[in-house]
């Protein structure tokens, strides 16, 4: 892998347990020559990994629309950044530029990005590994979540398996690398008809 997409929170808490976890990341990231897309901003998780990875010499680049542009302050210290008009242009070019996806803690619009290239691994639109950085538990809930959605017949195991999670990056890195996306693309099935 060259490239990892990673959605991650405008907002960083102050958590020292994400600020470890960030620098760890980095540090994988530029051992192994792998650069990160973002979201382009300097504020937030996404300045603290941009503003990591740099001081390491990783390569950084940022998809920004131009009206979070100021609201997120772009990261001026970029190896390349890339303004559009939508948000939804950011994620389509955030997953264009990278060979997998990863989350880190953030909010709506994380989960929300993250959700989005997820389905369109289920739909086989793309075959990339989607993975979680669950750092001190939080997204243990989320993914609670999507096995009760498994329990309760909305969504296939062969697709839960889909999502590559672990606390610790370097772990989370290599699962990613051996990814084999193995989606169940058969979407109705009437459970009265043979």
């Amino acid at each position: 892998m060259k490239s990892i997409a990673i959605f991650c929170g405008a907002n960083f808490n102050g958590d020292p347990l994400l600020q470890d976890a960030v620098e760890q990341l980095t540090q994988v990231l530029t051992e192994r020559n792998i650069a990160i897309v973002f979201g382009g901003g300097k504020v937030g998780v996404m300045g603290l990994l941009a503003d990591h990875m740099i001081n390491r010499g990783g390569k950084t680049i940022g998809v920004i629309p131009k009206f979070l542009l100021d609201k997120e302050v772009g990261h001026t210290g970029l190896a390349e950044l890339h303004v559009v008009e939508t948000m939804h242009q950011r994620k389509q070019l955030m997953n264009d530029l990278s060979e997998g996806i990863m989350m880190l803690p953030g909010g709506f619009g994380t989960l929300e990005e993250f959700f989005e290239v997820l389905t369109w691994l289920q739909l086989g639109l793309h075959n990339k590994p989607i993975a979680i950085l669950n750092i001190n538990g939080f997204y243990d809930h989320l993914l609670q979540q999507m096995d009760v959605m498994v329990d309760q017949q909305f969504l296939k195991a062969a697709n839960r398996k889909l999502v590559i999670t672990s606390a610790d990056p370097t772990q989370l890195i290599s699962l990613m690398e051996n990814f084999n996306a193995k989606p169940d693309e058969v979407w109705f099935r009437d459970r009265n008809l043979t």
